[in-house]
C-alpha cells in the first residue's frame, strides 16, 4: 500500500526493499523524471547511512525510506508526471526529518558531487532547505 505520510515506524517496515544496486539503478532511471531535489534527498540520505558515524537507528530509517523509493510495486506509479513521485518524496522527507542530526556538510558534499552527474547545471538553491 502507498502512502504519502510516513512515521519512522512506517519506513522501517521497508527496509527490506533497499539494496544500493536497486538505489543506483532507480536513481539512474529515472533522476530526470523525479528531479534535482528528489535526487539530492536520496542521495543525502544514502550517504548517510555509509556513514560509519550514523546511529544504527537511523540507518534502518534510512533503508527503509530508499527501500520505499525502490519499490517494485510503485513502478507504473513513478511514470505518471509529478503524480507519481508524492509519495516517495514524502518517505524521504520523513527520513531526512528523523535523521537531521546524522547528516554531516560532508554527507551533503558527496551527494551534490554525485548529483553533478545526472544535474551538470543544477544549483543550490534547487536543493531546497537541505542544501
Amino acid at each position: 500500500m502507498k502512502k504519502e505520510n510516513f512515521s519512522s515506524k512506517d519506513l522501517v517496515g521497508y527496509e527490506k526493499h533497499y539494496s544500493e544496486g536497486a538505489l543506483w539503478t532507480k536513481l539512474g532511471r529515472f533522476a530526470g523524471k523525479a528531479g534535482v531535489r528528489v535526487v539530492y534527498y536520496a542521495l543525502v540520505l544514502y550517504y548517510t547511512l555509509v556513514d560509519p558515524a550514523t546511529p544504527q537507528r537511523y540507518k534502518a530509517v534510512i533503508m527503509g525510506a530508499l527501500g520505499y523509493l525502490i519499490l517494485p510495486a510503485d513502478i507504473l506509479a513513478d511514470f505518471l508526471p509529478v503524480v507519481g513521485l508524492v509519495d516517495d518524496w514524502g518517505a524521504l522527507l520523513a527520513a531526512v526529518a528523523y535523521v537531521m542530526t546524522a547528516i554531516t556538510p560532508e554527507n551533503k558534499e558527496k551527494a551534490r558531487a554525485k548529483l553533478q552527474a545526472w544535474f551538470p547545471n543544477y544549483q543550490n538553491s534547487d536543493l531546497g532547505d537541505l542544501a
